[in-house]
């Protein structure tokens, strides 16, 4: 199943080669969506993310987090 790109998501996620070597990253910040990511499966709240990061918001750690779903759901299709 396939999911849409959420104008949201296409908005507060970008890749710029110039920044992080191209990885996706939060707009306007340094910020990967690895980075998040790593945050959140060690354990860290949302919360204390925010708390540690004033510069992304909520919205941003859910685009991360929709951004990685969406990267996770590819199809592999196998040569016969």
């Amino acid at each position: 199943m396939s999911h849409p790109e959420s104008p949201d998501l296409a908005v507060r996620i970008v890749s710029d080669p110039e920044i992080n070597g191209g990885r996706p990253g939060i707009r306007g910040t340094r910020m990967r969506v690895s980075d998040l990511l790593e945050m959140l499966a060690s354990g860290a709240s949302r919360a204390e993310i925010l708390a540690d990061f004033p510069y992304i918001c909520d919205a941003d750690i859910s685009a991360a987090l929709a951004f990685a779903a969406k990267s996770a759901d590819h199809r592999i299709i196998h040569a016969a």
